[in-house]
């Protein structure tokens, strides 16, 4: 027997659409299946599966100066270039034992 299926309309700014499917065209998950698995996961987790949280004190552009922006960037960079970074996959494994 057939699944039965239903349409999600709706409207999104249209930069958040473009970056957003941008990185699903790189990573060859289609715009319906990642909207799938995120519904899959609100079941799976009867809420949310993510913090919905307002972070206390998190620097924007808006509010350093020009100074500490700067600084923020060229430690970025600095951190960067002598590896003192993780890689991606063990931040998501870090994540994922942590919970």
């Amino acid at each position: 027997m057939a699944t039965k299926t239903s349409t999600v309309n709706l409207r999104i700014e249209y930069e958040v659409k473009r970056q957003a499917e941008d990185i699903l065209n790189r990573l060859g998950i289609p715009r319906a299946v990642a909207i799938d698995m995120f519904y899959r996961q609100i079941i799976a987790h009867n809420g949310i599966p993510f913090s919905l949280t307002l972070p206390t004190n998190v620097p924007s552009r808006d509010t350093l100066s020009k100074p500490e922006f700067d600084y923020m960037i060229s430690n970025g960079i600095k951190q960067a270039q002598e590896g003192d970074s993780f890689d991606v996959d063990e931040v998501f494994e870090m994540l994922e034992t942590d919970k």
